[in-house]
């Protein structure tokens, strides 16, 4: 039962659903879900009664596919695969289609809208932090998750850390995931919410519109690794070592 005294993040889990429409209401479910929801409401200019009769109407739907998986129920295992297979596939690809129509959309607008360097330069910014960040998850973070989650089921010795704890990594994480919305919420700002000015070419319209779902996917990428898969892991890690 959704109410005002939980935070986005609680209701984001609780109610996957949700985080479509906190994406309408431009609601932060990924990095700012500790917010309480009344708080985040209110920032947003909502009144939190509208919210919660908005939620609850979301949460009669069964037909969205963000339901799909019951991402609290499936196994870490799973999860991970999920984030792999889904958003970091879809992220690297976008990134690499989004900088070829970036530089496009560039040389031929920015003379009369030179506000698209800015946006360029947040991109490519966003970009160059993405890609060394998803790689420390592939290669160190996610199997030492995996490590974990096969030693529970199999019932064997703890895996050596040289990290010392999976807090430490994952505290990095987030703070990188820190970084990369408030790189988006100047994409936002910057665009004025992705808006296409009149003269704008399909180029133009395409671009624009591939970074806004990219900005939505990335929120929900976070919001599955800080919401669900980190915490997850860090309780299997202090359940193992007791």
């Amino acid at each position: 039962m959704i109410n005002s005294s939980m935070t986005v993040r609680e209701v984001a889990i609780e109610l996957p659903q949700s985080t479509r429409l906190f994406e309408r209401l431009k609601i932060d479910y990924c990095c700012g879900g500790d917010r309480p929801l009344t708080e985040a409401c209110s920032s947003a200019g909502l009144e939190i009664n509208d919210v919660i009769g908005m939620l609850e109407s979301a949460s009669k739907s069964d037909t969205s596919e963000d339901v799909a998986l019951d991402f609290q129920s499936v196994s870490l295992t799973e999860l991970v695969a999920h984030i792999l297979d889904t958003h970091h596939v879809f992220t690297k690809h976008e990134m690499a289609r989004l900088e070829l129509l970036s530089k496009k959309v560039i040389s031929a607008h920015a003379e009369n809208h030179p506000g698209l360097h800015k946006v360029g330069a947040l991109f490519d910014t966003l970009c160059a932090d993405l890609k060394p960040h998803m790689f420390k998850e592939e290669q160190i973070l996610f199997p030492y998750i995996l490590t974990l989650a096969s030693t529970s089921i199999e019932n064997s010795a703890v895996p050596f850390a040289p990290f010392g704890t999976v807090n430490n990594p994952i505290r990095m994480m987030m703070m990188e995931h820190d970084a990369v919305g408030e790189i988006l919420r100047q994409l936002r700002t910057t665009t004025s919410d992705y808006s296409t000015p009149p003269d704008g070419c399909i180029s133009y319209h395409t671009f624009y519109e591939a970074l806004e779902a990219f900005e939505r996917d990335l929120h929900q990428h976070i919001h599955l690794e800080n919401n669900i898969l980190f915490p997850r892991a860090i309780a299997l890690e202090a359940q193992l070592t007791a």
